[in-house]
């Protein structure tokens, strides 16, 4: 068991009209950050600058790293429904919690790096939110581009279910050929209600 691990944590589909909202925490030791990054993860960025082809070549690595055992990593994604329910804020809150519950590490022996305005809950006391860290901390970019990669795949599965969509184009945020859509079929059971007035 290593003394410390650093998670790096970051979301993606907060603004979606459609699909859930996707949480990624990412656990490396912290002696093995720094060779981690220096390597094959070397380059990576915020999900939102790297190609998707570039998204899915880090993705494939950090599986292949999960499975040799150097890094680990939960993803939690929270319905459409959910969110409706009880809001864009706590569901993020919710995932981000279940992520943490899943990675099952120590509190006490973990630093937590978050993107933006997250918070981990108030037992992991050594956290830091980072304004733009999914663009400035390697480990919070990793998180990023699992989550993305992650959701991307779901909603590309799911718009199989709804073809008449075009999910797996956009993914669910509010463009103009999904506007469109909306008009001619209404609201499927993957809309957030309360996003599409």
């Amino acid at each position: 068991m290593y003394s410390k691990m650093i998670i790096g944590i970051d979301e993606v589909g907060r603004g979606p009209l459609a699909g859930p909202v996707t949480l990624c925490a990412c656990a490396i030791p912290a002696g093995q950050l720094k060779k981690f990054f220096a390597g094959e993860f070397k380059g990576i960025k915020d999900s939102k600058k790297l190609s998707p082809q570039a998204r899915e070549f880090f993705f494939e690595k950090v599986k292949a790293k999960r499975g040799q055992g150097s890094v680990v990593y939960a993803v939690s994604h929270v319905s459409a429904v959910i969110i409706d329910r009880i809001g864009i804020s706590k569901a993020v809150a919710r995932a981000l919690k279940r992520c943490l519950i899943k990675l099952d590490l120590t509190a006490a022996r973990c630093q937590v790096l978050l993107d933006g305005s997250l918070k981990a809950p108030a037992h992991f006391q050594n956290q830091k939110t980072i304004i733009r860290g999914d663009a400035t901390v390697p480990i919070i970019s990793l998180a990023s581009v699992i989550a993305k990669v992650t959701r991307d795949r779901k909603m590309t599965r799911l718009a199989k279910e709804f073809p008449e969509y075009g999910l797996e184009i956009h993914k669910g945020y509010g463009t103009l050929l999904h506007q469109k859509a909306l008009k001619k079929h209404g609201l499927s059971p993957l809309h957030r209600r309360s996003f599409c007035h």
